[in-house]
């Protein structure tokens, strides 16, 4: 993958709104969903919680709000945070994802709900989060405008999204043997988490939606996978390819990756490749 994107999803953590192509929206299936949970959140989503809900100034006793919270991981960083003062809501269009995190932290509130709409009164968080999935919801301006309302003046919103495919080498390289072995569309699947890697394109689409002033950091981390064979399983098995290879073409896409991926594995047969990403706050005026 990805989320966040992105053995985390590896996208990507969080979903869009429903459509009928799965990997534009990043929408997996509840067994995805925990594959994605037990090996994509070590491997890559869980090193980004902390600084996100660093970057948002999340206090104790804030009310915050996770938005396409995935499986849960920034709603849990940001419940260690806020203590039992505090109130952490995670919201996600995916019954799947939703169905782990309610496992994995029932303290937080889970709600299915769209990220265009949002079902909270104006000015309801201290702070707002999205963690690598603002690439897949449909009306990303809307989406940004939803999360701005729901936050309180002088509250702040962060947004993790990943930095371009080119600058993610590993990814870059999976996606061009998955394009040669199946085409365009399985290759889409690992591109879409990294559509908003460009920088001026990210703070435009912020600026369109009324969002100025965001300060924008990129941030430097590394994928880490046991081994090619486990990088490809999980990123099958944990993102939207999971319903879409059979059984042959896996066997397959694992056969030619233990022989074209091996440069992104160490001495000790462990994958890493540079994962980058951008980190964008908005603070809303008092």
């Amino acid at each position: 993958m990805v989320t966040g994107m992105a053995v985390t999803g590896i996208a990507v953590t969080g979903m869009g709104v429903a459509s009928t192509n799965s990997s534009d929206t990043g929408q997996v299936s509840t067994n995805a969903a925990e594959v994605y949970e037990e090996f994509f959140l070590p491997a890559l989503f869980q090193r980004w919680a902390e600084p996100l809900v660093e970057a948002a100034q999340v206090a104790p006793g804030d009310r915050v709000l996770d938005v396409a919270c995935g499986t849960g991981i920034a709603a849990r960083a940001t419940a260690a945070r806020v203590g039992p003062q505090g109130a952490v809501v995670g919201v996600d269009i995916n019954p799947g994802m939703l169905r782990v995190a309610r496992t994995k932290a029932p303290g937080v509130q889970w709600l299915e709900a769209r990220a265009e709409e949002l079902p909270f009164e104006n000015d309801d968080f201290d702070a707002v989060l999205c963690q690598f999935a603002l690439m897949f919801f449909t009306d990303k301006g809307a989406a940004l405008r939803e999360m701005a309302r729901v936050l309180k003046p002088g509250g702040s919103l962060a947004v993790a999204v990943w930095d371009t495919l080119e600058n993610t080498p590993g990814y870059a390289a999976m996606t061009d043997l998955l394009r040669r072995l199946f085409g365009d569309e399985a290759a889409r699947s690992l591109e879409s988490p990294y559509s908003l890697g460009d920088t001026g394109r990210l703070r435009g689409l912020f600026a369109d939606a009324g969002l100025n002033a965001v300060r924008l950091e990129t941030r430097h981390d590394t994928a880490n996978f046991p081994s090619i064979e486990a990088w490809v399983r999980t990123e099958i098995k944990g993102w939207t390819l999971a319903d879409t290879l059979d059984d042959e073409q896996y066997q397959r896409l694992m056969s030619e990756a233990e022989r074209e991926l091996t440069g992104f594995a160490t001495d000790t047969s462990e994958v890493a490749f540079p994962a980058p990403a951008h980190i964008v706050v908005w603070q809303k005026e008092s």
